[in-house]
């Protein structure tokens, strides 16, 4: 229950905002109580705003109460600016807006813009921003923008704070300003005449004040996030330009930054990357300095502990073992227009520290796998760390910046401290070129000694940097909560006299994300410590970074991997404690378990290898009890009757439809469907018809043998009435691999075989284990013991056998093997033809996203990913019992299918949802490959 003003403030709030917009529930306000960081202020009230006017009405909203809020975007900020313990401003979906110039010379960005994205658009004209934060893949631009966030290759020179253009922003006032419109920009002069005569008047005496000019002149060679960007004030005379400067990197204290306007920066096609070795940190560090001013595009440092989480790893050299106490790895990149340039380039760099001495030969790779795998292991140091953690500890990184001649001295001056507070597993790593270093150690808040110690380590660290060093206390991360009681101590009490003023100016009534960079509590980065507490084992390790929340489809409807491991660990720790936690259980079965596709992408985007899904399979295998288990059994021994009755059940539900049509078939099953209480499955105009398919005797015939295995929803759910393609998937596949002369075999008991994913799904384990393994026996015998490829037409089964018989058997998806095997056989007849492809959530896992690209592109003249689009959300049946998760899955799925009338991909599930949405059918790579090979 919200109490006042909180309450008031719902109150006024549902008046303009959909019910669906206002998150007050527990669950959800806990899920969006954490961020990347290792503290937790869970909001009262979570306000999905969907674009600038929203904002505005927040704005004012909060004024009349008088209450804090803060702005979110993608929650991957590790100092604690991202959360807030009043109202929570979160970005919604509409916030993804692109704009290149003419030129290519600038790209206008919303704020929910994930970098990444912005950099695959830009890629086609050699572009990209220039900011490059290891989250890049989950950040979004607004808090790239508002933390100055950088990363391993910007440095300095291509920061947001150097990039910027232009940006739309609203002030606290709800006045919108956009700095890129003359228009706009009279109109502030005139109405804020008074902020504008304060940033002037901080301007001058600024430049009235030698020894704060050179000053902050001085703090901004090097990175530097602590506090506000000064260098504002120094680098620029009109205070509109002074304003948008002081946005970046405000962390959302100052203003919402609506959109931004960036320079675009040249993305070289041609890289070389080499891992250079050193006795020391000190050699290491001459080096650098003499890397500083060759051409080079990145220079990663990594001391030798570091080296030594990663010398087991694969690829890595064996000599690692082997290297002294005080060894340091230098990671160079260089980048060129060509290949004379990048050639040129690497000589120079090599030459630059040819004289100083290393511990094996340099020697650069233009191998884009061998730079891949150095770059990974050197993104994969921080997750590492937390992947070795002891449960119920937290990992933590932190982020400071020391003039360029002293970085060996404070590599030794930081090992010192880990020996002294007895961080034992700390590793440093960093962007060397810019004296910016990360160290990493794991640290237990669970008691009041412990925490008393990181206080500790941390005022010493502070200490050593800004007093020995005159370095930065956050170089790129942001001030936030955990650095904002050491902010005067860096700056000194000049220049932080002026981080208030700024406050005051743009903010006099402190509610925008109050606390964060500017704090009068000295202890509040050692208040709301969040915590971690064992829950299961196979999500323990999770850092909670959220790099996995762009995989999941159910992001924005209920919670996302993170959300579903923060409610379950909370759920965990109540249950410990003794604590009720039936108000979170009741919720998080639709939240949590209900909208979760259990798809597995998340998986591929987490850098500790956590597929929340698993955990999401295994609680739903709990809640299953006894009677379910044996109601699978019983389907699972008795598979073939099973799906000999749901094709019929197709077939009658094809029939009705004939007979009324769609719109009457619709109301009527949707009418069902609710007096049921949901608990029928929904119908579709785009539901399969029934089929019973059953192969041919074999016959001997010429040509190399192949095992297919139709799947059983291949050989049950045939296309749909409205299609006008009328052939069942089985019989196309068999044609298709005949014509390219195959012997085509089926394994006995065709039809009583699964792979076992249905029940694996409903966390059925054992079931869906003995349906593998039946199978996997069924298989072996087909291929006589492995000796013929084993084709799938449906891509999560092809995933799911794979992993079960790894080496064993040559299980190969149909992607595969219709684009190494079929399709050099084939005759194509290529079509001047615009068709969409959806590459299943299999597909992506497997990576063969890329072949199923390229054989559809064998095939007609242009084809299209739909942006926006991961997995479908059909998840299996979810589309029949959770349609929702479907259709907010393919929320964006016709944004790109202009000039389009059919798509193709490899599960026929997944093609009911993407029917449907698409308004086209459809169908199975295979379809295409058969039309235009004939």
């Amino acid at each position: 229950m919200l109490q006042s003003p909180y309450r008031d403030l719902h109150a006024s709030l549902k008046q303009t905002f959909p019910a669906s917009q206002l998150i007050t529930d527990p669950l959800r306000t806990l899920a969006y109580g954490t961020d990347a960081s290792f503290y937790r202020l869970v909001p009262k009230i979570v306000v999905v705003v969907e674009s600038e006017d929203q904002v505005q009405e927040l704005l004012a909203q909060c004024k009349a109460f008088n209450t804090p809020v803060t702005f979110r975007a993608a929650g991957t900020s590790l100092s604690g600016q991202a959360v807030s313990d009043s109202v929570l401003g979160l970005l919604g979906d509409n916030w993804d807006g692109f704009k290149l110039s003419d030129d290519q010379s600038r790209v206008s960005l919303q704020p929910g813009v994930i970098g990444g994205q912005a950099n695959a658009k830009l890629a086609p004209f050699g572009k990209k921003i220039g900011p490059d934060p290891a989250s890049i893949n989950a950040a979004k631009i607004g808090g790239i923008a508002a933390n100055n966030a950088s990363g391993m290759c910007c440095g300095t020179a291509q920061n947001s704070y150097r990039t910027l253009s232009s940006m739309r922003v609203i002030l606290h006032d709800g006045t919108l300003l956009d700095t890129g419109d003359q228009t706009s920009v009279n109109l502030f002069r005139q109405s804020h005449s008074a902020l504008l005569n304060g940033l002037r008047e901080l301007h001058h005496d600024v430049q009235a004040d030698p020894v704060l000019a050179e000053r902050i002149t001085k703090k901004f060679k090097i990175k530097n996030t602590t506090g506000y960007s000064l260098n504002a004030l120094i680098d620029y005379d009109d205070p509109i330009d002074i304003l948008q400067h002081l946005m970046i990197g405000s962390e959302g204290t100052l203003g919402f930054i609506a959109e931004i306007t960036y320079e675009t920066c040249v993305e070289h096609a041609y890289k070389a990357s080499a891992m250079v070795y050193f006795e020391t940190c000190e050699i290491a560090a001459k080096a650098v300095q003499l890397l500083k001013e060759a051409p080079v595009a990145a220079v990663e440092l990594v001391d030798r502990p570091g080296l030594r989480s990663v010398q087991d790893k694969e690829g890595m050299p064996a000599f690692l073992k082997d290297l002294p106490d005080d060894a340091t790895a230098l990671l160079i990149e260089v980048r060129g227009e060509d290949e004379t340039e990048l050639q040129d380039k690497i000589v120079q760099a090599t030459q630059s520290f040819a004289h100083i001495e290393t511990v094996h030969p340099v020697e650069f790779s233009d191998d884009p796998n061998v730079c891949a795998r150095y770059w990974g292991i050197r993104k994969g140091l921080f997750p590492l760390v937390g992947a070795m953690r002891e449960t119920g500890t937290t990992v933590i990184i932190e982020d400071v910046a020391f003039p360029i001649e002293h970085l060996a001295a404070g590599v030794v001056d930081l090992h010192k401290l880990f020996k002294q507070y007895h961080y034992d597993e700390a590793i440093i790593f960093g962007h060397a070129l810019e004296g910016n270093l990360h160290f990493v150690f794991t640290q237990d808040f669970n008691t009041q000694s412990e925490v008393e110690r990181y206080g500790k380590f941390m005022d010493a660290v502070c200490e050593m940097v800004v007093h020995k060093y005159d370095g930065s206390l956050k170089a790129e991360h942001g001030t936030g909560r955990n650095m904002a009681p050491f902010v005067e101590m860096e700056w000194g009490v000049d220049a932080f006299a002026l981080m208030r003023r700024i406050k005051n100016l743009f903010d006099p009534e402190e509610l925008l994300n109050p606390g964060v960079i500017i704090n009068d509590d000295q202890d509040v980065h050692l208040k709301n410590l969040k915590p971690l507490p064992a829950s299961e084992e196979i999500v323990d390790k999770c850092i909670e970074c959220g790099f996995c929340e762009p995989k999941c489809p159910s992001r924005h409807l209920t919670l996302t991997p993170r959300q579903r491991i923060v409610g379950w660990r909370e759920i965990s720790r109540r249950d410990a404690a003794g604590e009720d936690s039936m108000a979170l259980r009741d919720l998080y079965v639709y939240q949590g378990m209900d909208t979760c596709a259990a798809c597995g992408l998340c998986a591929t985007a987490c850098p500790v290898d956590i597929e929340t899904g698993s955990l999401i399979k295994m609680l739903r295998g709990r809640e299953a009890g006894k009677g379910s288990t044996r109601l699978g059994q019983w389907f699972a021994d008795h598979y073939g009757v099973a799906m000999n009755a749901t094709a019929m059940g197709l077939k009658a539900a094809d029939l009705a439809h004939g007979i009324l049509g769609s719109k009457v078939m619709q109301g009527m099953t949707d009418g069902m469907r609710k007096i049921s209480g949901d608990r029928m499955a929904r119908w579709t105009p785009s539901m399969p018809s029934g089929i019973s398919f059953k192969p041919e005797p074999s016959v001997e015939q010429d040509g190399d043998v192949v095992i297919y295995l139709p799947s059983c929803a291949s050989r049950t759910m045939g296309p749909a009435r409205n299609d006008a393609q009328k052939t069942p998937l089985p019989v196309v596949t068999e044609r298709l691999l005949k014509r390219a002369g195959f012997q085509v075999r089926y394994p006995d008991g065709l039809n009583d075989l699964c792979c076992g994913q249905p029940f694996d799904s409903k966390g059925l384990t054992d079931v869906a284990t003995g349906k593998s393994n039946e199978l996997s026996a069924a298989l072996f015998k087909a291929s006589e013991g492995g000796k013929y490829p084993i084709v799938f037409d449906t891509s999560p089964c092809s995933f799911r056998m794979k992993g079960m018989n790894g080496d064993s058997l040559n299980c190969l998806d149909m992607t595969e093997f219709m684009h190494d095997q079929v399709l050099p056989r084939l005759n194509i007849q290529k079509q001047n033809r615009k068709v969409a492809i959806h590459p299943t959530c299999s597909t992506q896992k497997m990576a063969l996203d890329v072949k199923m690209k390229a054989v559809v592109e064998a095939c007609v003249s242009e084809v299209v990913i739909p942006e926006g689009v991961g997995c479908c959300g059909w998840a299996g049946d979810k589309g029949f019992t959770t349609p929702e998760l479907n259709a907010h899955a393919l929320r964006k799925l016709n944004r790109s299918l202009d000039g389009i009338s059919e798509g193709y991909s490899t599960s026929r599930t997944c093609e009911i949802g993407l029917s449907e949405k698409a308004g086209f059918p459809y169908r199975s790579i295979v379809y295409l490959l058969d039309e235009c090979s004939r």
